[in-house]
């Protein structure tokens, strides 16, 4: 207690001093915890829309299917597929799907679309895709009484066509038996704007893609949502070997552009914290060598009455510390409705920044526990090392040392 009582008189002696270097640690925690909830906030948003847009946090593919996509490589097994789905208790959602380039024709324009076969009851189950709808509505899963199939077109792909919902839209593409696909088919809406991923996508239904392009019975992909994202690349290897024949992939395999493009940004965050800490602790390290080098005398004297260099390295320590814990409280209550404001309104961006082909527009903070507490373990520890140093040299003080400094 004793110690404790010295520490505590000795910061309130140069309180000027103090207040600065309180200011100094608790910007540098603000900064610190700031810049964890940016990127765990902003990243937990784009991981959830990039994955529930179009990857799914589990895809599962024919062998090579991800390296070089092509038409003939399908999963044709479907029931194993399904029986080991539905026996994962942590799968949410699931939907299989169909990838096909196609040439698009309209009103005397034409242009290259990607066409995707969905589930049209399973599709909106795993994927935001019916809430981007701009226009129109979802589509049947079955033809309508003249035997036309409805589809959804992105917004890109309409414009250039010159196509609206309810318009005529005729494909072009190649049959998966070599024969040339060719058919005509109503939209019924329009999906994104012309910057979001899906603007020359064309979305048919299951059956209709797969009798389009002569897949009868067969699909190139499962998109799985489960409870829980962490426990993607667990849950995709128990699925891998329960289906051999297949290739069952995390999101972070899946769309490996994305995923390392994060991880880089990442490695250039700790490098920019890196730099914040050090200058916060230059400012620490100089006020503990600027109060160790104006008490030497009084180092001297405690030696005298028999103190141990043990006592005034561990009073040195705890005063660092109580400054230390003091200025973290402060930089705490100022981070909170900070943090909070970034959480729940966040900053739109004036234009889309792209990350690995993934275009994002929002700036969001996230709020949880590791990112409060990270920076303060990080900053203590760091400012109790920083200490360390200055101690050993205040315990090496000798009474004949302290006296010629009189």
């Amino acid at each position: 207690m004793l110690l404790f009582k010295l520490a505590v008189r000795n910061v309130l002696r140069q309180r000027r001093r103090s207040i600065l270097t309180c200011m100094t640690i608790a910007g540098g925690y603000v900064l610190c915890a700031l810049s964890f909830s940016l990127v765990d906030g902003s990243y937990s948003n784009i991981i959830r829309i990039f994955t529930e847009d179009d990857t799914g946090h589990i895809q599962i593919h024919r062998e090579n299917y991800l390296d070089r996509p092509k038409l003939y490589l399908t999963i044709d097994d479907q029931p194993a597929v399904r029986d080991a789905l539905a026996a994962t208790p942590s799968i949410v959602a699931w939907t299989p799907r169909i990838h096909a380039a196609a040439l698009a024709y309209g009103d005397n324009a034409h242009a290259p679309v990607r066409i995707i076969g969905i589930d049209a009851d399973r599709e909106r189950q795993t994927s935001r895709l019916e809430r981007k709808l701009s226009a129109g509505r979802w589509p049947a899963a079955a033809p309508d009484a003249d035997g036309y199939f409805e589809a959804l077109i992105g917004a890109s792909a309409a414009n250039a066509l010159k196509l609206g919902v309810g318009g005529e839209l005729i494909l072009i593409s190649q049959g998966a038996d070599g024969s040339v696909a060719n058919d005509v088919f109503l939209i019924s809406g329009i999906v994104g704007d012309r910057r979001s991923p899906e603007r020359q996508n064309v979305y048919l239904p299951l059956a209709a893609a797969q009798s389009f392009l002569a897949l009868e019975g067969r699909v190139h992909e499962y998109a799985i949502l489960l409870d829980d994202i962490d426990q993607a690349r667990q849950v995709a290897a128990d699925l891998d070997a329960r289906l051999p024949a297949l290739s069952v992939v995390p999101w972070q395999v899946a769309r490996e552009s994305f995923y390392n493009a994060m991880q880089a940004d990442r490695r250039g965050n700790v490098f920019t914290l890196g730099i914040i800490l050090f200058i916060v602790f230059i400012g620490v390290l100089n006020t503990v060598l600027m109060s160790v080098l104006e008490r030497t005398r009084e180092f001297g004297v405690l030696r005298a009455i028999g103190s141990r260099p043990t006592f005034i390295l561990q009073l040195i320590m705890l005063e660092t510390s109580v400054l230390s814990a003091a200025s973290l409280v402060i930089g705490f209550i100022i981070a909170i409705p900070v943090i909070a404001w970034f959480t729940f309104v966040g900053i739109e961006m004036p234009e889309p920044m792209d990350m690995g082909g993934v275009q994002f527009q929002y700036m969001t903070g996230d709020m949880s526990l590791p990112v409060m507490v990270k920076p303060v373990l990080v900053i203590f520890a760091y400012a109790f090392m920083v200490s360390i140093l200055p101690g050993i040299r205040a315990a090496r003080v000798t009474p004949t040392e302290a006296m010629r400094s009189f």
